[in-house]
C-alpha cells in the first residue's frame, strides 16, 4: 500500500513502479504532457482520446478540501479573516497548481491500471 502511494506521489507507472509518467519531474515545469508509454515496462499512458477527463473531477475534489482545509486552519487556528485567507489559498493554490495537476492525473490512472 505504502509503495502504490509512493508511485502516485512520485508519478511512476502503475505497472511497474520505475518508469516516469511524465517526460519531466520538474516542480515547475508547465508542460503537461504524458509520457505515450513508460520507459521501462512500455505500459501504455495514452488509452484513448479523453482517457484523462475523470482526472479534472479528481483534481476539483482534491483541491476542494485542501482549499477547506487551508482556510479551516487559517480561520479557526491562526484567526485570520476569512479575506484574507483566501488571498493565502490562492498563493498556494497557484505555487500547487503543477504538481495538484500532475497528482489527479497520476492517481487517476493508478485507479484506472492494475499494478504489481
Amino acid at each position: 500500500m505504502f509503495s502504490r502511494l509512493k508511485s502516485i506521489a512520485g508519478f511512476k507507472c502503475p505497472k511497474c513502479s520505475v518508469g516516469d509518467l511524465f517526460p519531466n519531474n520538474d516542480f515547475f515545469d508547465f508542460k503537461f504532457q504524458v509520457n505515450k508509454s513508460c520507459p521501462h515496462c512500455k505500459e501504455d499512458f495514452v488509452r484513448e482520446p479523453g482517457f484523462y477527463y475523470g482526472a479534472m473531477f479528481l483534481s476539483y475534489i482534491i483541491s476542494a478540501f485542501f482549499s477547506l482545509a487551508v482556510c479551516g486552519i487559517c480561520i479557526i487556528g491562526f484567526n485570520i479573516e476569512w479575506r484574507l485567507s483566501i488571498v493565502i489559498l490562492i498563493a498556494i493554490l497557484a505555487i500547487l497548481f503543477v504538481y495538484l495537476f500532475r497528482f489527479s492525473r497520476s492517481l487517476w490512472l493508478h485507479l484506472m491500471v492494475k499494478g504489481k
